[in-house]
């Protein structure tokens, strides 16, 4: 085991006994900096240290992608049939397939005497169309035909899925605030808790709801948070299911409860000097609208990056 090492597993062993100790960061890029026993990121204070160039969180909403496809769920008596078929869009009011006619039949066109639900009275120019009315499962054909109405099926012909894709986007979903300690500004040591958290906001930690409208038709989206995975830079992963504790200082070198992470070797063994953490946070996002339901997945990305150096026990 190397000095540095023993050095560590020195400080380590009092802190674990409860006994106190002054440590410092072991020399080398950015010089000698003095860390108390008490807290998890050390001030850089030696005159030599350069700023960190990218030590600042990453803005929410960075990155990500746009989001799974929604499957949308349409039944009949109990079954699963598709929400869209080359007979039309389904219509959960009568479970049946509505497709309008196109183009529309002109003024004088027979099927206007035969077609069901035509008002009296009615004449081209005033609202409504016919549409093929489809309706699949034994004894239910006769349901169906041409169906003339003033404002289409349920749904109106919109394309329920697309507009579930509208009102996610309505949702405005961001990446993780993240908190972190050791600071970004800050300096940790290896072997030492990291405390990892995201900071609440119904766009950052959920639940979010919005909506989208067209036509007659608004669909509802509703997200929450499955997880968020913080990749650490040292080829670890951290996923967390909560939102993770903000570290306090009364807190002193204990482990978080339920987001954290420890180092075991310093950042200047990775380019630039500094662990990148990214974090990528899971949002399942479910939706209804039109007689139909279903579930979006999407991912928002967001950043930040932390310094790790050795220590050693001053005399």
């Amino acid at each position: 085991m190397s000095a540095r090492r023993s050095a560590a597993a020195a400080v380590l062993a009092l802190f674990l006994l409860g006994v106190p100790a002054e440590f410092a960061v072991a020399d080398g890029p950015g010089g000698g900096v003095n860390c108390p026993p008490t807290k998890l990121d050390c001030p850089i204070t030696a005159e030599d240290d350069k700023p960190p160039t990218d030590g600042k969180p990453g803005k929410p909403g960075g990155g990500g992608d746009g989001g799974g496809g929604g499957k949308a769920t349409c039944a009949i008596d109990g079954k699963e049939v598709p929400c869209s078929t080359d007979m039309g869009r389904f219509n959960p009011a009568d479970a049946c397939y509505w497709q309008v006619l196109d183009p529309q039949p002109g003024p004088d066109d027979p099927v206007w005497g035969y077609a069901t639900g035509v008002p009296d009275g009615w004449k081209p120019g005033d609202p409504g169309k016919l549409y093929n009315v489809s309706c699949p499962g034994i004894g239910r054909e006769l349901a169906g035909g041409t169906t003339f109405s003033a404002a289409g099926p349920a749904g109106g012909g919109v394309d329920v899925q697309a507009l579930a894709q509208r009102a996610v986007e309505n949702l405005r979903l961001e990446g993780a605030d993240i908190g972190v300690a050791p600071k970004p500004s800050g300096v940790g040591v290896v072997g030492m808790p990291v405390w990892i958290w995201n900071k609440p906001g119904p766009t950052r930690t959920g639940p979010a709801t919005a909506s989208a409208t067209a036509g007659s038709v608004t669909v509802t989206a509703t997200a929450k948070v499955r997880n968020v995975t913080y990749t650490m830079g040292d080829g670890e992963t951290v996923v967390c299911t909560g939102p993770g504790t903000p570290y306090k200082a009364e807190y002193g070198k204990r482990r978080s409860p339920d987001c954290g992470h420890r180092y075991s070797t310093p950042s200047s063994s990775v380019d630039g000097g500094r662990y990148k953490v990214t974090a990528t946070t899971t949002w399942d996002v479910e939706w209804a609208g039109a007689g139909q339901t279903g579930t979006i997945t999407t991912t928002r990305d967001a950043g930040t990056s932390v310094e790790i150096r050795e220590v050693q026990v001053l005399n």
